[in-house]
């Protein structure tokens, strides 16, 4: 719970002056990275997202509109990913739920755009609590293990 709280209260110190602030990180089998990120184009609303979760199947389930063009949402392991095939760049939204069950939306595109290596930074810093605060680039990371992958709080570092 702590960490939720770091997190909740880390975006919104930084909300501010940053956009996509956190970035979900999951490994993908083969290799590689599937980032997530708390903002993007496609401006979902959380209740057009559980109806949708409510309808997830593994193969997908029945399309709906959206305030965003059609959409199919698929049952993803422990998570429900929404398909929105109309989007541009943003055309995925997994649907993750934190501690109070509350919906949280994560984008398949956004601001912020890592490097393979160091996305691979971040991901060996992250520990259940908490890692150590490192620099990636312009940023100070802060990496967490959860369900569904790292989470990764990013801010500002200060210009030397």
């Amino acid at each position: 719970m702590r960490r939720l709280l770091f997190v909740v209260a880390l975006m919104a110190a930084t909300a501010v002056g940053a956009t996509d602030n956190v970035l979900l990180i999951q490994m993908q089998p083969g290799g590689g990275y599937r980032v997530w990120h708390t903002e993007g184009e496609s401006l979902i609303t959380d209740d057009e997202a559980m109806a949708l979760e409510a309808t997830a199947k593994p193969g997908g389930g029945e399309e709906m509109q959206t305030s965003v063009g059609p959409a199919r949402a698929y049952e993803v392991g422990e998570s429900v990913t929404i398909s929105l095939p109309a989007a541009r760049n943003d055309n995925a939204v997994l649907i993750d739920r934190d501690d109070c069950n509350h919906v949280r939306l994560w984008h398949a595109a956004g601001a912020t755009n890592l490097s393979d290596d160091q996305i691979t930074d971040i991901v060996m810093s992250a520990l259940p609590g908490g890692g150590k605060r490192i620099t990636v680039g312009s940023y100070y990371v802060k990496a967490y293990t959860t369900k569904l992958g790292v989470t990764a709080a990013l801010w500002n570092a200060p210009k030397k």
